[in-house]
């Protein structure tokens, strides 16, 4: 087995790993931050780190290109951080395990992180080369872009001369992206009212689902573990009397979860896990074209008093998550296989007084996007439901007359043959809040080929990182070109 030592371009799997040892999830970048400070210190690069902890690092252009326009290279320094069950690493203090698999870069039961550290690694290597040529470049490096884009949002931009930029968090080096989505963050609290209740605690969970990336699978038919916790809460009504402690799943708004957990209290354990198992063996035979490893488990534990929801709680529980809009709600009319519009239930959390759930909304049309939270709102106001919207993005609107665009199938026809597919995404990119801020912006995504991002079979091919890589740095020399 290789190690990360001997893949090329070998000073980008350099810096992946380093920055793989860094601790980074959304929340958690002050570290990984001031290792980008650092780096520029080393090379002597002028460098700007702000409250939010993003950081901007400048560096001249090469000799004949001093003059030419800047040029931003774009990413961002959080990651998706999901474990498997069996999996020890604290994301709050350890490095990921990686490991390669033959044309494939891994980690061991955790994300990759390759979304977007790749980009990282890349711009380092270009910071650091004394070889590569260039016009001045503004290297930026966002945070908690996971979580709302909130880095970019924080960021500003008047530092900023460029106005080109090259964003790297695209996941397909023959696929330029031009365009996408804009979203927010839609939160909702369910009262809870408790009672006391005699019985056996057992622990239902439902687990191995595939998950994924709520703007790049939410249209794969894909199972959200929180919408099947509900239907098999819906299910257990039919077995027997119960009393719900808790639910869980997820922990990222923008990630399908994968697995979810309820904690019940039953009066006849035994004769309860029986019946569940044959409505839930019912579902993974039903659902195995889709979710081939879908599995679940029961857990018989302590007998005792326990403080259960009451009846008005559970029963408005289940029915929000039997009814509650989740997926894709609309196509684009004007682009193939496009999702317009759609939402994905990311977290679900049980607390003493209420439950807490958290939507990622996303459409390519900011009055969807708006309908979409009124629709939320008029049903969270039938619950009895708080609610609260925060980390709106407005969506980046495709640009005919991009220069970078028509660069970027130059060098994509010499280096591939072919021109690179022109796509708009469902996704979102934080290409959209820079270029709200930044008049007249001409902006293109591009990105090494990865897959499953956001779960734990998160994968990235090593030969098209090398290939991307090898197209940012023509791209760089004939954007550097004197006019």
């Amino acid at each position: 087995m290789s190690e990360l030592k001997d893949l090329q371009p070998s000073r980008v799997f350099h810096y992946f790993e380093e920055i793989s040892q860094i601790p980074r999830g959304s929340g958690n970048q002050k570290g990984i931050s001031q290792y980008c400070v650092d780096f520029a210190n080393r090379h002597h690069l002028r460098v700007v780190c702000d409250d939010a902890h993003n950081v901007v690092i400048f560096k001249d252009g090469t000799k004949g290109y001093e003059s030419a326009e800047p040029i931003i290279l774009q990413g961002h320094l959080d990651m998706v951080c999901q474990k498997t069950t069996d999996c020890d690493i604290d994301f709050e203090k350890d490095g990921l395990r990686l490991y390669v698999d033959g044309d494939f870069l891994k980690a061991d039961g955790t994300t990759l992180g390759a979304d977007n550290g790749i980009a990282v690694a890349m711009i380092l290597a270009v910071l650091e080369s004394d070889a590569v040529v260039h016009p001045p470049i503004e290297a930026v490096f966002t945070t908690d872009e996971e979580i709302g884009m909130l880095g970019a949002a924080a960021l500003d931009m008047e530092i900023l001369k460029g106005k080109r930029m090259i964003n790297l968090d695209a996941e397909d080096a023959l696929t330029l992206t031009v365009s996408c989505a804009g979203g927010s963050d839609f939160k909702m609290f369910l009262p809870v009212q408790r009672k006391p209740m005699i019985g056996t605690r057992v622990v239902l969970t439902l687990q191995g689902l595939k998950g994924g990336h709520s703007g790049v699978e939410i249209h794969t038919g894909r199972v959200n573990a929180d919408i099947l916790a509900g239907r098999v809460l819906n299910d257990a009504k039919k077995v027997a009397e119960y009393g719900l402690l808790t639910v869980a799943g997820g922990d990222k708004g923008n990630a399908i979860p994968l697995c979810s957990q309820m904690e019940l209290v039953v009066q006849n354990p035994e004769s309860f896990a029986a019946q569940m198992k044959e409505y839930l063996t019912q579902i993974a035979e039903e659902i195995k074209e889709r979710e081939e490893n879908f599995s679940f488990s029961f857990e018989i534990l302590e007998e005792g008093s326990f403080s259960v929801m009451d009846a008005s709680s559970k029963e408005k529980l289940v029915d929000a998550l039997l009814c509650v809009p989740n997926g894709v709600m609309e196509m684009s009319a004007s682009i193939e296989g496009l999702v317009e519009t759609s939402l994905n239930l990311g977290i679900l959390k049980t607390e003493e007084e209420q439950i807490f759930f958290h939507f990622a909304l996303r459409s390519n049309k900011k009055t969807a996007l708006q309908f979409l939270e009124e629709r939320l709102l008029a049903f969270s106001k039938e619950l009895g439901c708080r609610t609260e919207t925060s980390g709106y993005y407005p969506p980046w609107e495709y640009r005919s007359n991009s220069e970078l665009q028509k660069t970027y199938q130059e060098v994509c026809k010499a280096h591939y043959g072919k021109e690179a597919k022109v796509v708009a995404i469902h996704a979102g990119l934080e290409c959209a809040v820079f270029a709200a801020k930044i008049k007249d912006l001409d902006c293109i995504a591009i990105g090494a080929e990865m897959f499953d991002i956001h779960t734990t079979q998160e994968r990235l091919s090593i030969s098209s990182t090398e290939d991307t890589y090898q197209l940012l740095l023509e791209i760089l020399k004939n954007a550097g070109k004197k006019s």
